[in-house]
């Protein structure tokens, strides 16, 4: 059995503790020095340690993992930063000539996988203390691709075009014009074909330092398109992009295929990594503390398996239910609900922008979702909601109580999570319901803690959702839930939401880009359409079905169904049965198939 014991640094706090990891340790009480301070940290011995657990559920911080694997896979370790840190089991096979993508939770090693492929670092095989030459490097990786590639990055023949994952830090790191910074890039000659499809014509002339996050995303998109590379890397190119953008970009980088390049994406919108993906890698473990990446599996079959937790190939269930979607989301309670708001025409005018609102209703535990391209007014209308903007006839919409979790959210409270929770949450805050059905599912525990301020993306964005569910109101309003969060962590908060919404018959509107959530999510639809940054027309709530029909129409997309999990597909466009959906109108789903002709 191997053992692997991780510690949080940021977490184990020695001094504000009485050390009860040492104190209560068996190993230590029979004078073995498993585990022992070091400085203001614990440093954990793997090999002296009877993994018995203890320390891990007396540490007051939550900081200790220990894990025990079998022996088989110790000697697939392909990288280990230091002693007691995350560990990684294999890597991904690159091929060219297909679309690569990996898909597992967040903080379980992808990010790590894209940085050893590109060459930022070397991968150690788990001896950080005396880290292997390429020569040792390549010997390990015999026999496979992977030896090919190491030896090509070893003798700089291998070039790489990586799309790093946080897009928001590049003005930190590059200064300078749109336009003339991706000139300097222009190898492939491709940058006007790119400007265009990408839509970067009007962001040309700015400074990077001025771009919001889909614009920044784009670019560094473009970017990574615009080099002369064997290999290209892109790590969450669908951050911050609406539906639309995303399946331009998706487009884009598959046209890398027509040339022979190796392209690997790394991805947590399951219709984008489907619609671009020939293969998948899955990634399983313990986020922060280990992961394993899975055998090279067809798109389909590889999706299908992270959503049912078996890898049957390796015989390994790394998820106790199963992710099954449904052909409609449960909508009894919405449908014979009492209406609890109406709003008839809203107008809103900004300089060079202006919004339509048509007349619609929201009933007692319905759950309306609202798609649209970014900069069409989504988040206007909700603010227009949340009492935060006047419509053009200053007339306030209703005196409901709304608890609004806003699109950008920034750490502005000073304290724990913890105490944020309880000045929100209130008398709730105590109760078991509120620990089963909010907290717990959407795994905030281990925040509890930990500084507001100190909080990376994905947990802010788990804390305000849960501090928006928390407070007393008769209207939620959710804009953006998913971003920062993963696949399992976006289909948590979906089932959080609407347990929350049905239990107590508080309505909801949800902004969301992802198809798969907001299929999810949704009972009704509201679409936004007309031209970003100039006008924007929100219709009237309808079905999900002839909502999405509405919205997929306007981006030339079709959606099917996946005979085993039920979830939403995109078809691959041109293909038999786009054409056939597109032909009869069904651009969401459809229960019939295309006639298939005899020979």
């Amino acid at each position: 059995m191997t053992r692997i014991a991780v510690l949080d640094a940021d977490k184990c706090k020695v001094k504000k503790c009485d050390r009860p990891c040492v104190s209560f340790c068996p190993m230590v009480r029979s004078r073995v020095e498993a585990i022992r301070i070091e400085g203001n940290k614990a440093v954990i011995s793997e090999m002296l340690c009877s993994g018995c657990g203890i320390c891990v559920k007396k540490c007051p911080f939550k900081a200790i993992s220990i894990v025990n694997l079998p022996d088989e896979l110790e000697k697939d370790c392909s990288h280990r930063f230091s002693a007691n840190s995350f560990k990684l089991f294999r890597l991904p096979t690159p091929s060219p000539g297909t679309v690569l993508g990996l898909l597992g939770q967040n903080g379980i090693g992808k990010t790590t996988t894209l940085k050893i492929l590109s060459g930022e670092f070397k991968p150690n095989l788990g001896k950080y203390d005396n880290p292997p030459e390429w020569d040792e490097i390549i010997q390990y990786y015999r026999g496979s691709t992977l030896q090919d590639y190491f030896q090509r990055m070893r003798q700089n023949s291998l070039k790489v075009a990586h799309k790093p994952q946080y897009v928001d830090k590049i003005p930190q790191a590059v200064s300078g014009k749109v336009g003339d910074l991706l000139e300097k890039v222009n190898e492939r000659k491709l940058l006007d074909k790119l400007a265009v499809e990408l839509e970067l014509e009007k962001v040309w002339d700015r400074d990077l330092n001025v771009l919001s996050g889909g614009e920044l995303q784009r670019v560094a998109v473009a970017a990574a398109l615009s080099r002369e590379a064997d290999v290209y890397l892109f790590d969450e190119p669908s951050s911050y992009l609406d539906v639309k953008q995303r399946l331009t970009v998706a487009k884009a980088i598959r046209s890398l295929k027509d040339y022979g390049k190796i392209i690997i994406v790394a991805e947590h919108d399951l219709a984008i990594i489907d619609y671009l993906s020939d293969q998948i890698c899955v990634f399983y473990g313990e986020p922060t503390v280990y992961g394993v990446v899975s055998h090279v599996h067809g798109v389909r079959t590889g999706i299908n398996i992270y959503l049912q937790g078996l890898i049957p190939d390796e015989n390994i269930l790394f998820r106790r239910e199963a992710i099954v979607f449904h052909e409609k989301p449960p909508t009894t309670t919405a449908s014979g609900g009492e209406t609890l708001l109406k709003w008839g025409k809203i107008e809103k005018t900004f300089e060079g922008f202006k919004l339509t609102a048509q007349p619609g209703e929201i009933r007692r535990g319905e759950i309306i979702g609202i798609l649209g391209p970014n900069g069409i007014g989504k988040t206007t209308f909700v603010k227009i909601l949340a009492g935060l903007e006047q419509p053009d006839d200053q007339q306030k919409l209703s005196e409901l109580t709304v608890s609004y979790k806003p699109q950008y959210i920034a750490a502005e409270y000073e304290g724990t999570v913890q105490e944020l929770l309880m000045s929100v949450a209130k008398e709730n805050y105590t109760s078991s319901w509120y620990k089963t059905e909010i907290i717990t599912p959407l795994k905030v525990q281990p925040l509890l803690d930990r500084n507001v301020a100190e909080l990376s993306g994905g947990e802010l964005q788990k804390v305000a959702i849960v501090a928006c569910l928390s407070r007393k109101a008769d209207l939620f309003l959710l804009d953006e839930p998913s971003a920062y969060l993963d696949v399992e962590e976006r289909l948590n908060m979906a089932k959080t939401i609407r347990r929350v919404v049905e239990a107590h018959s508080i309505p909801a509107f949800v902004v969301e880009h992802d198809v798969v959530t907001q299929d999810f999510i949704a009972d009704s639809l509201m679409v936004f359409t007309g031209e970003p940054g100039v006008k924007g027309e929100a219709n009237p709530p309808v079905s999900l079905r002839n909502g999405m029909n509405m919205f997929l129409r306007e981006m030339n997309v079709t959606f099917r169904r996946d005979s085993v999990t039920r979830r939403p597909r995109v078809n691959k466009e041109g293909s038999k049965m786009d054409t056939f959906q597109k032909d009869i109108g069904e651009y969401y789903y459809t229960k019939t198939k295309p006639e298939t002709t005899k020979k």
